[in-house]
């Protein structure tokens, strides 16, 4: 829709795709600082979280890049890590990763003495916040993929239809814009039902303190991912059994939901589990 340069930062080009990006960052922390604080999280297990966010938001770009170079390997047969894309399960899976990582590894040696175990007795509340924070920045990240003119649907023709946005490419190393056409607006849909499940998500958290907050999205999002990918048109991957690999990641996504609906119904809720797991405390 824009894909050209907003304006430039010492001859670098600034793109309202990388400003969307950065905008859905901020107002995602935003949204775990207050969230947390309103769920009363110790100020010590915030803090720790914030920077383990950090972290996982930081390797998710990564993982994000190299899972669409797989995906593009696949189809061409090349793997060219530097010129990929990126892809938002990749980035959500990987960042997951590695935020456990860092959450659980770091805060076995950070949480010491009557604090051990801490982080631990909190996970639920971080598990029921994370999927909001999620859901904001990938909101704020599709907007950003409707002026980069990706992630689009069908071609529908050369003059404006409701439900359509203008796509056009900019090749930064030579100066020029290339006008395509009007496609389906499926970045704007998606980031409409992120926002909207945002909102039911946190209505159900901070009214009702439903403790099924993550696997509600899973669930929800799986199954609008799943039906959304069958009206995009862009490079989505090799397709197995005639589903693209998003797709098949969206299966995962909504058995991880209801295997986690059973594990916080009959355990009542996570901290319980970590607790009776964990149950030897340190001397004082």
């Amino acid at each position: 829709m824009y894909p050209d340069p907003l304006f430039t930062i010492f001859g670098k080009g600034v793109f309202a795709y990388g400003l969307c990006i950065g905008v859905g960052i901020l107002v995602c922390l935003l949204v775990f600082f207050l969230y947390t604080k309103k769920i009363g999280m110790p100020n010590k297990v915030q803090d720790f979280s914030f920077v383990a966010a950090i972290v996982g938001i930081a390797t998710g770009f990564l993982f994000a890049q190299l899972y669409q170079a797989f995906y593009e390997y696949l189809e061409t047969g090349i793997f060219d890590f530097y010129n990929a894309g990126l892809t938002v399960m990749g980035g959500l899976i990987g960042g997951a990763i590695c935020f456990l990582a860092v959450y659980f590894g770091f805060g076995a040696l950070y949480f010491k003495g009557k604090e051990k175990y801490l982080h631990i007795e909190h996970f639920s509340k971080l598990l029921n916040v994370a999927p909001l924070c999620i859901l904001v920045a990938h909101g704020f990240g599709r907007i950003g993929c409707a002026f980069a003119g990706c992630c689009h649907g069908t071609f529908v023709g050369w003059e404006y239809t409701f439900g359509t946005i203008p796509r056009s490419t900019y090749n930064v190393t030579t100066g020029v814009t290339t006008w395509h056409g009007y496609f389906t607006a499926i970045p704007l849909y998606e980031s409409a039902f992120l926002f909207a499940t945002f909102i039911v998500l946190s209505i159900l958290l901070l009214k009702k303190n439903n403790k099924y907050i993550m696997p509600l999205y899973l669930i929800c999002y799986g199954v609008w991912r799943i039906f959304i990918e069958f009206f995009r048109a862009d490079a989505r991957g090799a397709v197995v059994l005639g589903l693209q690999p998003s797709q098949w990641q969206s299966i995962l996504f909504i058995v991880l939901g209801v295997a986690l609906i059973f594990v916080i119904k009959y355990w009542k809720n996570i901290e319980t589990w970590f607790k009776l797991k964990f149950s030897k405390k340190p001397k004082e």
